[in-house]
């Protein structure tokens, strides 16, 4: 099913995210936050660009804290916006302090992003799409999909033959615990 398990295991910087990272389940607010922020920033662009440029976002956005974020005023905007590490796109920038002002929220309403997670989930991949569409800036249907693929919540990630599939079954990601395989 995943064409990413051919081509990503030993290349340098597709392989440890694939073999380590890729549809394994995650639960700090700042690892979410910050594959939200790269599956968006990717539009467009290679999954490869946001690798390489990976320590750049997260320099530039304090380390995916999404309080810090969340309080990026005008001069942070300036300073993302000429930053040639990250992708520099004024839409991507705002959704980015946006979407960290909706964790936030989310935190009031549900105690964690990751618990907002959990509380929709299992969801069909089209009612993920409505759902984020409503809730967060720029995530479209492939971001959505990937962002939910990568951490576990949607199934795909890895084909069942491939290494990184069993490593990630033994954490039990959600699609797997909600008796969708």
């Amino acid at each position: 099913m995943s064409g990413y398990c051919d081509i990503a295991p030993g290349h340098p910087l597709h392989g440890p995210y694939h073999d380590r990272e890729y549809g394994f389940p995650q639960r700090e607010e700042a690892v979410l936050f910050e594959r939200l922020l790269l599956e968006i920033n990717q539009a467009g662009l290679s999954w490869e660009t946001m690798l390489k440029k990976r320590e750049g976002f997260r320099a530039a956005y304090s380390g995916f804290d999404v309080d810090k974020v969340a309080r990026y005023g005008d001069k942070d905007r300036a300073r993302l916006l000429a930053d040639p590490g990250i992708i520099r796109n004024r839409l991507k920038v705002e959704a980015a302090i946006h979407n960290a002002q909706v964790i936030q929220q989310l935190r009031g309403s549900h105690g964690s992003f990751a618990a907002w997670l959990d509380a929709h989930h299992p969801l069909p991949k089209t009612d993920w799409i409505t759902l984020f569409k409503k809730t967060f800036r720029f995530t479209g249907g492939e971001i959505t999909n990937e962002f939910l693929m990568s951490l576990g919540y949607l199934p795909g990630a890895h084909r069942e033959d491939c290494p990184a599939f069993t490593r990630a079954a033994k954490q039990r990601p959600p699609w797997m615990a909600a008796g969708e395989h």
